[in-house]
């Protein structure tokens, strides 16, 4: 087990196994793909997929597919990338029902994005961009442009200044804390970055205060003393309170849509929920939030203006000056203005088709005893899947769903479900999706529709984690191989059995091509021969199945080869096994016959 060879054999036998139990898990059922690609510490770009399906329980899962190097991100390479791997794991695009990716232009471009070349191979495959990622691109993106003093003064130069070496004239106070920086992926960085700044105030004066003083250069003095003047301004003060009243809304819409079990109807409930609390903030929320902001700036000694005197907008001749209160400035240029703008943004982000699609899911719904239950809707929806329902099944389905909602409400198992996962689940317990196999069909593709990419952002989390800098010379299958195992832990440890004979054939296949006088004992096992075919998911491990297969087939045509005297010497060593690779290089009735065998004899190291 010491041998890197030995190890990475195993390993490839772990990964191996773990995807085909999620490949025969899945089987010939429906499933939708979530990809992104990030580069990984070698600077190359990686493609991870994830399979969002529904199993033979009920329950929605997500899975780790594999990864693959990208030699360019364009759309087409993505697409090549796809393929490839599909066929690898013997999936068909034909079952696609769903795409989920972010609004990058090579992946959900109209035209020429990832998401147009499947829609055009199989317009059945929904898209759907990433939830998660519409909530930060619509709250943090639409707050940081319009709070511009918060943005400029603790992103631009303060963070900056405190993460670097200019900390040692700190205080004690803040020498047990630190600001984290906001992450471009990590949604709940911000609400974190905000926080510790409000909570920190009073040492991070106490800092640039010291820099303005202390500074080596009067650049940095000036800057430090100008970065001060900012802060200690009410403006400031109440964009930073702002912020945090809109981040600490999201903030826990955010977390619970990256969870796995999801589903787009319990998402689009959170967001929702999120516009009702938005709303509710701009009606309800500007009075505590301007006594908070004063509290605050009273203890601070920093000037609080009369909220009725007249404030001259920057950047204008005063001659022409809009003359506005203090009071509107901050109620209505920013307070409404940036609430306004995130709500819009949130109603903006859906098209049409997709509020018609969630609309229609929405009334699977098992709140109330199915209250929101809606026959014409749900035939809508099916009408959508049309490779799917054909005529007939969509007359079948009016019957059914009558049927099923007399069922649902008439049994006490579905009282009281939350989800319609729960539903799905319900409905294979008490084995009703035989009965309604239609509507189990249409809650399967309301499941499978993916919410966020989150899984495919663990995955790059992790790729970190194993690409170390410490490793950035690993190779890609090495790569997918660990990052396989470390994401499906919990199906890779139900598999020990499996694993250990796909082991044992390799090396029984390995230890046979290296001594061809043995091949034909080897290979004469009906059961090793049959076990071989079942693992083609590695392009390394299909290789030596299909060599398996050629020496098997051909016994008669190795024993004619052997009496040629091309196969005389065993290779026992390394430098027969040389000998071995040339005298099989020039034969070329033996490459005509075993083409899988020759290539593989080439590569393969002697140990």
């Amino acid at each position: 087990m010491t041998s890197p060879t030995i190890q990475k054999d195993l390993v490839n036998c772990c990964a191996v196994e773990t995807t085909r139990a999620i490949i025969n898990e899945i089987g010939d059922s429906l499933f939708s793909i979530l990809v992104d690609k990030a580069r990984d510490n070698s600077v190359k770009e990686q493609m991870a997929v994830v399979l969002r399906f529904v199993d033979k329980s009920g329950q929605a899962n997500e899975c780790f597919l594999g990864m693959s190097h990208v030699t360019d991100t364009c759309a087409q390479s993505l697409k090549d990338a796809i393929d490839a791997m599909f066929s690898t794991h013997g999936l068909s695009i034909s079952n696609l029902r769903g795409q989920d990716y972010d609004r990058a232009s090579n992946m959900s471009g109209e035209f020429n994005g990832l998401k147009h070349l499947i829609l055009r191979e199989n317009p059945h495959a929904m898209y759907v961009h990433c939830f998660a990622h519409q909530l930060q691109l619509a709250i943090v993106g639409a707050s940081c442009k319009h709070v511009n003093a918060f943005r400029t003064s603790y992103q631009a130069n303060i963070l900056e200044k405190l993460n670097t070496g200019e900390l040692i004239g700190g205080s004690d106070q803040f020498q047990e804390m630190s600001l984290a920086c906001p992450g471009d992926t990590r949604w709940g960085s911000h609400l974190l970055t905000v926080t510790c700044f409000i909570n920190m105030f009073n040492a991070i004066i106490d800092v640039i205060e010291n820099i303005s003083e202390d500074g080596v250069h009067s650049d940095q003095k000036s800057s430090a003393l100008r970065q001060m003047n900012n802060m200690q301004d009410f403006e400031f003060v109440f964009s930073l309170h702002f912020m945090f009243e809109i981040l600490a809304i999201t903030d826990n819409i955010s977390q619970a849509l990256q969870k796995k079990d999801q589903d787009i109807q319990n998402a689009m409930r959170l967001l929702n929920l999120c516009k009702y609390a938005l709303q509710n903030l701009r009606e309800n929320g500007c009075d505590t939030l301007f006594s908070r902001v004063i509290e605050f700036c009273v203890d601070r000694h920093i000037l609080v203006p009369n909220m009725e005197d007249i404030v001259v907008v920057k950047g204008r001749p005063r001659c022409v000056a809009q003359q506005v209160t203090y009071f509107h400035r901050f109620y209505v240029d920013l307070y409404c203005h940036v609430i306004d703008s995130i709500l819009q943004e949130l109603n903006d982000r859906f098209p049409e088709t997709t509020i018609e699609l969630f609309t229609c899911i929405s009334c699977l719904s098992p709140k109330d005893l199915f209250a929101a239950f809606d026959k014409k809707k749900l035939l809508r929806l099916a009408k959508f899947y049309r490779l799917d329902f054909n005529s007939e099944e969509l007359l079948l389905l009016r019957s059914q769903l009558d049927k099923f909602l007399l069922f649902v409400r008439m049994d006490e198992t579905f009282f009281n479900l939350n989800s319609i996962s729960c539903v799905a689940q319900k409905s294979v317990k008490t084995r009703s999706s035989c009965y309604f196999p239609l509507v189990y069909r249409l809650l399967t593709l309301a499941l499978i529709l993916p919410v966020a990419t989150a899984s495919v952002e663990r995955v790059f989390s992790t790729m970190n984690l194993i690409k170390s800098d410490l490793h950035n010379k690993m190779g890609d299958n090495w790569l997918n191989d660990n990052l396989v195992i470390y994401m499906e832990k919990a199906i890779f440890k139900k598999l020990e059995n499996e694993i250990r004979h796909c082991f044992h054939i390799l090396h029984s296949v390995k230890r046979s091509i290296t001594s061809p006088d043995r091949s034909l004992v080897s290979f004469n096992k009906a059961d090793q021969l049959e076990r071989c075919t079942n693992h083609s998911a590695s392009s390394f491990s299909f290789n030596i199945i299909t060599t398996a297969q050629e020496i098997s087939k051909y016994p008669t045509r190795v024993q004619h080869l052997k009496r040629e005297s091309m196969f005389t010497d065993r290779p026992s060593d390394a430098s027969n096994l040389r000998c071995f690779q040339s005298r099989l290089a020039s034969g070329t009735q033996f490459r005509t016959a075993f083409p899988f065998a020759t290539s593989l004899i080439k590569s393969i190291r002697y140990y």
